[in-house]
């Protein structure tokens, strides 16, 4: 199995092939603020966004792409899921505890980077409802013009044409 993104450190002797591990791993490495809160509720809290966020929104919404390649034949789309399962994974998230700032509380945590690619792509499959939906959409805005959240997303953009969708203009 093939798991993204993958960080190999030589020097120390290690290879983490998941994205949760690899922030735990280079977390306070830099000089960047902590992804993990000090404060050990703080950290339980950002951990368990994390892991719900990836583990049911980001789930439900690969599972809605209109295409996925076929592992024997990638150049064959198949169709896998529907958009009823982003639309359950955007209603839970918009039902998510608000209030708090960030995902997880007052900080940006590492919920919030699970939340970024989530959103960013349950957003292209499943448009909510952005006024019914008020505090997600403030969420999903203040989220997308951080700055390491929007270049992240630039970035991306030379790889859209490996992710075959109907990318909206604002997204290509």
């Amino acid at each position: 199995m093939v798991s993204i993104p993958v960080l190999v450190d030589d020097r120390a002797g290690i290879t983490l092939p998941e994205s949760t591990a690899i922030v735990d791993y280079l977390d306070g490495l830099g000089e960047a603020p902590p992804l993990i809160p000090d404060d050990p509720v703080a950290a339980l809290q950002a951990r368990l966004w994390d892991r719900v966020i990836d583990g049911y929104l980001m789930t439900r919404c690969r599972r809605s792409s209109p295409t996925v390649c076929s592992p024997t034949d990638a150049a064959t789309p198949r169709r896998r899921g529907g958009t009823g399962d982003a639309r359950e994974g955007v209603r839970a998230a918009g039902q998510a505890p608000g209030g708090r700032g960030w995902a997880a509380g007052p900080e940006f945590t590492v919920a919030d980077c699970a939340a970024a690619p989530a959103l960013f792509y349950a957003r292209i499959v499943q448009r909510w409802d952005e006024q019914r939906m008020d505090s997600l959409t403030r969420y999903f805005t203040a989220l997308t013009a951080r700055p390491s959240v929007a270049r992240v997303i630039d970035e991306a953009r030379a790889y859209r044409h490996l992710f075959p969708l109907p990318w909206p203009e604002y997204a290509q």
